[in-house]
């Protein structure tokens, strides 16, 4: 188990210093427990993380699959990994399995058996605040709660604008949202404590502008006048893209640019079609956002939130079944992104978006101070 510390930013504000004579408070710590299944939950876990250290937080992190016996954590993640690459129907079907209680219920049971020995070692000595970005972790961490093992508040943080049953565990303190809807799904559920706060994106996804964009363009080698559509499928290059990528083709409106990710199979693939161009991992996607002038998606996680950030419109289109097709359909509520639910409806989709850019809104941080003052928050 490996426990990453992120650099505390020590101009924030700690309370008393010992040149007054006063011996200075124990720094306040933030346990942040993410997973290594796509990018995610790790990528909303860097960016409380680098919230938490600016508000003044010694911040540990540590991804849930570690907390495994050892090569299970692995085993779950290419299990799922080759399921949303050869087989994403089963994956729809196992997501409505465990919306029933029993199923839940047991995959939670079995998660917090496995993982608690190392979650309490990562845990001690009791942080200020425990935080997940992950299902399976919030639940662990809340059996912790309830059994007396953990004395700190427990803090889920929804990353998703859809909300599952297996994210909201009994003993967790606070569900955080970052949107309205979201939030109400997580009150249905019976989530305790539920807030919106708006989305963790990283403050390098800013607006585009024209300069910003016609440099974009130029580093990444891409057209300067064609209208073009980033088509992105999660860090494991994972849906039906070749076929929305011959779809965006047909539809003329948009010259399609592919992010396959770790995907090396798709990229050689799509490379052999015309008018196509694709690129495999991008460690700079702010920038590859303003070298663009729309999203095209279909899982509806981080990457529709970052282009809400610049400004840029998003299409969902083919997306994966289970937590694709439901983040697709919370995100259309929200007003937040045009959803085509067949080929039909992809160019007036495509135009409608080219049409009417979003509102760049100021990204929103997490209260961290205020979290401790949740009345809500239960009692050890």
């Amino acid at each position: 188990m490996t426990i990453l510390r992120q650099p505390l930013d020590r101009r924030a504000p700690l309370g008393s210093s010992v040149e007054d004579g006063t011996v200075r408070p124990a720094v306040p710590r933030v346990l942040i427990v993410s997973a290594s299944v796509g990018a995610g939950h790790d990528g909303a876990a860097t960016e409380l993380a680098r919230q938490a250290a600016a508000a003044g937080y010694a911040v540990d992190r540590v991804d849930f699959l570690d907390l495994f016996p050892r090569g299970v954590g692995g085993l779950l993640r290419a299990a799922y990994r080759i399921q949303l690459r050869s087989a994403p129907a089963t994956w729809g079907w196992l997501l409505a399995r465990l919306e029933h209680g029993g199923g839940r219920r047991w995959a939670a049971r079995v998660a917090a058996r496995l993982t608690r020995k190392r979650l309490l070692r990562a845990c001690a000595p009791d942080p200020t605040l425990a935080v997940s970005t992950y299902p399976l972790a919030s639940q662990s961490l809340a059996d912790l709660r309830l059994r007396g093992l953990l004395g700190c508040p427990v803090v889920t943080f929804l990353t998703d604008m859809s909300v599952h049953p297996l994210w909201v565990a009994p003993g967790a303190d606070l569900h955080l949202a970052l949107h309205a809807e979201p939030a109400r799904q997580a009150a249905r559920l019976g989530a305790r404590g539920v807030r919106i706060v708006g989305p963790a994106v990283s403050p390098a996804f800013t607006a585009v502008t024209p300069t910003s964009r016609a440099t974009a363009r130029s580093r990444f080698r891409l057209p300067t006048e064609a209208p073009l559509g980033l088509v992105v499928a999660g860090s494991w290059g994972v849906g039906d893209i070749v076929r929305t990528v011959h779809d965006l083709l047909a539809a003329g409106v948009v010259t399609p640019v592919v992010v396959c990710g770790s995907n090396a199979a798709l990229r050689r693939r799509l490379e052999k079609v015309p008018g196509v161009r694709t690129l495999g991992w991008v460690d700079d996607m702010a920038s590859l956002m303003h070298a663009c002038d729309i999203v095209v998606q279909n899982a509806g996680g981080l990457t529709s939130l970052e282009a809400r950030e610049c400004g840029l419109p998003v299409v969902t289109y083919r997306s994966l079944p289970g937590h694709g097709h439901s983040n697709s359909q919370a995100l259309e509520i929200a007003g937040w992104t045009i959803w085509a639910r067949e080929r039909a409806e992809l160019v007036p989709a495509l135009l409608l978006a080219l049409g009417h850019r979003p509102t760049v809104e100021p990204s929103v941080c997490v209260p961290w101070a205020g979290l401790l003052d949740q009345p809500l928050l239960m009692t050890a």
